[in-house]
């Protein structure tokens, strides 16, 4: 029985998902057609134990992330997400750091692109939501690998292809426009750390950052070496998502192409919705 109005409204968000809501197997009986914790574990990168402890009030200081995370998965309303951080002792994200709420109905165009990969992130390129066949495609990230802008210039092991010259092209776009979110979100201490850090462990990144060219993420053609079904050829698009400062990384093949087929055949096999 939950013991706090935090408690008390986690339970009542989770009751009202539905497993087959949020891409998940109804999962044989149920006692109620909500989330279990197992799922929302699941969906949000939380441990079913720490839910558990929240909704049972032993456990009432969730951080910022999890908070997020919790909101996001249980597809909360603008109006639901800032009384959960209310109910959990914290300051709602202001005007000047990176939003990171991801608008219903987002997660309904998510819920519907199944048979196309299909990725949510924010103005900082930090993923926040991937579907099935995204997570498929390009593998699961988690921890600051979650950052597009850290794995361009600190991770070499990706699927995606790069001469060296698009991989410059990709490098000097992301830190422009890295750049532009940081005037536009002074205030985000979690984003200024990200550059901190970049510019102390790449060199190639601080020598952009103080002297890179103006330029923005653009859409283009890519190779991605699979390591099942071989290499695919996809068209990448980059969707603006208006007022909520997002950006959806959309992958398509070309129709009646072996590539649409090997897309395909992954769609077949690709796992459960990741966060």
């Amino acid at each position: 029985m939950a013991t706090t109005a935090l408690g008390t409204a986690l339970r009542h968000w989770r009751d009202r998902v539905s497993p087959q809501a949020v891409g998940l197997p109804p999962g044989g009986r149920r006692r109620a057609a909500g989330l279990r914790r197992e799922e929302l574990s699941q969906l949000a990168g939380v441990s079913a134990d720490y839910i558990t402890r929240l909704e049972q009030g032993r456990a009432a200081h969730p951080s910022p992330h999890i908070v997020e995370a919790l909101a996001r998965a249980l597809r909360l309303t603008p109006d639901e997400r800032a009384l959960l951080f209310d109910l959990a002792g914290l300051a709602d994200r202001g005007p000047g750091r990176v939003p990171g709420h991801i608008p219903p109905s987002v997660h309904r165009m998510l819920d519907r692109l199944t048979g196309t990969p299909v990725a949510v992130f924010d103005a900082a390129w930090t993923q926040l939501l991937a579907n099935p066949l995204y997570v498929a495609l390009m593998g699961e990230w988690e921890g600051q690998d979650l950052n597009a802008v850290w794995r361009g210039f600190l991770n070499p092991h990706h699927r995606v292809r790069h001469t060296p010259e698009s991989r410059r092209s990709l490098q000097e776009s992301l830190v422009a426009d890295l750049r532009r979110t940081a005037g536009r979100y002074p205030d985000d201490t979690h984003l200024h750390s990200l550059i901190a850090e970049l510019r102390r462990r790449s060199g190639f990144f601080d020598e952009l950052w103080v002297s890179g060219p103006p330029g923005t993420h653009q859409a283009g053609r890519k190779i991605i070496d699979h390591p099942g079904v071989g290499a695919l050829t996809l068209d990448c698009d980059v969707l603006s998502v208006a007022g909520s400062d997002l950006r959806l990384m959309v992958y398509t093949a070309d129709p009646g192409t072996e590539d649409a087929d090997r897309l395909a055949l992954l769609a077949m096999g690709a796992p459960a919705l990741a966060n």
